[in-house]
């Protein structure tokens, strides 16, 4: 070993390659530094296209909230040798606070993707483009590095969540974002196998969220809470490329991850094949998951009558998971905050039932004061379902609508538009991208946005997909 060598470098050059068993951060490391863009099957290159467009989508109809506002107006204060860029704004920063305003301006709406674990635990892969992007453009990797880490993050993400139930633990899934961004963001930042467990061990030992933040009145923090998990991944991305080593054995070690989390052993992932991504949401309508189908199904209802004030009461019938997230208390009845009532099923399928469609702003004032709406959600019951309990099932709705009539009418909605087993066109995922971004940019700029997204294979840096989303 040359003199020159610090004890840290020595250190990592030991974690991997000694001959034992690999642990888990061992074999994501060699995943992910060995995964390449001719790997990826055509498909599943088609759909991380489809997922970066609609997240940069959400980025546009989140960028003017306030949250967005907080998360830029920090970032404005910082300067830094080597910036990263947030989205829209065009403003230079620090990159951990770049891919802290990009992750809250994807989240913030409620609208970017999901992914239903097999152990039932929901969350949103693609907060991790944030880390991706904003990593992307300091290594000046081009958009085929891009999809190749998109297509890895959401690898670790889904995989890991579809062993371990960090729902039923009282873990955020928020921790799972970070495992994604930071595996994605040390492969786009060029870590070796031995930096990347390093940068898996410092995300994983310090970034484990509680369930809190998304309990009774949701805050500010449902929008921030994926974005730091982000910035925390990039950070030890950096740390770790710098010689910084991370605690060893994270997952499996004595006070390691799933030891403390679960008390039982965890099943390692299967990595690759069938990817992740394929089976992930896009969701049509601006609200929580599991509140998709919720939200389909009362609109496909509101044929059944013309006013709401015919409607005597609705039964909605859904998996045990989706009422522990979105009708677990009074505060989903009536909600004070645009993240609680875009988390709230009662909420969601009133606004369905009473407009014939959902908009952002109706998870504001002056409908969450509304006294006329407010009452229809009273009438509103959340019923487990033992169907839609079981994991294929998950996101099940039946809503029934009895009339003061005495008619009764049942809608059914088994996978609602953009589930991976009844997906958005591209025509409706342009449109719902031209929904958001236009509000900013004009049409001819949105076109252009487009096509660049569309051909992100053929790009040579990172950073001219992010120079064309500047208002």
């Amino acid at each position: 070993v040359p003199v020159s060598m610090t004890i840290a470098q020595e250190t990592q050059r030991s974690l991997v390659g000694d001959g034992k068993e690999d642990s888990l951060g061992e074999k994501l490391a060699r995943y992910a530094t060995s995964l390449r863009y001719e790997d990826l099957p055509e498909d599943v290159i088609r759909i991380a296209k489809r997922t970066i467009l609609d997240t940069l989508g959400c980025a546009f109809g989140g960028y003017s909230a306030g949250p967005s506002k907080i998360a830029m107006k920090l970032a404005s204060d910082v300067n830094s040798k080597q910036p990263g860029t947030i989205l829209l704004s065009g403003i230079k920063t620090s990159p951990e606070l770049a891919v802290f305003a990009n992750g809250v301006m994807i989240r913030y709406l409620d609208f970017n993707d999901a992914y239903v674990s097999q152990m039932n635990g929901a969350g949103h892969p693609s907060d991790t483009i944030a880390a991706l992007l904003t990593a992307g453009e300091l290594s000046q990797r081009s958009g085929r590095d891009l999809i190749t880490a998109t297509v890895l993050a959401y690898e670790v993400y889904c995989k890991i969540g579809d062993v371990f139930d960090y729902l039923g633990h009282g873990v955020d899934h928020t921790t799972v974002t970070g495992m994604g961004a930071v595996v994605g963001a040390g492969k786009l930042l060029g870590l070796t196998p031995e930096e990347m467990v390093h940068a898996i061990g410092i995300t994983v030992g310090g970034n484990t969220a509680t369930r809190q933040g998304r309990a009774d009145t949701l805050s500010n923090w449902k929008a921030y809470a994926a974005a730091d998990a982000c910035r925390k991944a990039i950070f030890s991305v950096q740390l770790a490329g710098n010689g910084m080593t991370g605690p060893s054995n994270v997952f499996e070690g004595r006070y390691g991850f799933f030891k403390v989390m679960s008390r039982k052993p965890v099943a390692p992932p299967q990595l690759g094949e069938p990817f992740g991504i394929r089976r992930c949401f896009t969701k049509r309508f601006p609200l929580g998951q599991f509140s998709q189908t919720v939200a389909q199904a009362a609109v496909e209802a509101r044929s059944y009558f013309k006013s709401p004030d015919e409607i005597l009461e609705v039964n909605i019938h859904a998996s045990r998971s989706a009422i522990k997230i979105m009708a677990d208390g009074p505060d989903k009845w009536r909600p004070q905050t645009h993240e609680t009532a875009d988390h709230s099923i009662p909420y969601s399928a009133g606004l369905a039932l009473m407009y014939g469609k959902i908009d952002p702003d109706y998870y504001e004032d002056p409908y969450l004061h509304d006294a006329r709406l407010l009452d229809l959600v009273s009438r509103i019951k959340c019923l487990p379902s033992d169907e839609a309990d079981q994991p294929e099932l998950a996101n099940l709705c039946e809503l029934e609508v009895v009339l003061r009539s005495g008619v009764r009418k049942t809608v059914r909605v088994e996978y609602h538009r953009g589930h991976f087993k009844n997906p958005m066109t591209d025509a409706e995922m342009e449109e719902k991208f031209r929904l958001m971004a236009q509000k900013h940019l004009p049409a001819d700029r949105v076109d252009n946005l487009l096509r660049i997204v569309w051909s992100v294979e053929k790009e040579p840096q990172v950073s001219n997909l992010i120079a064309a989303t500047r208002v």
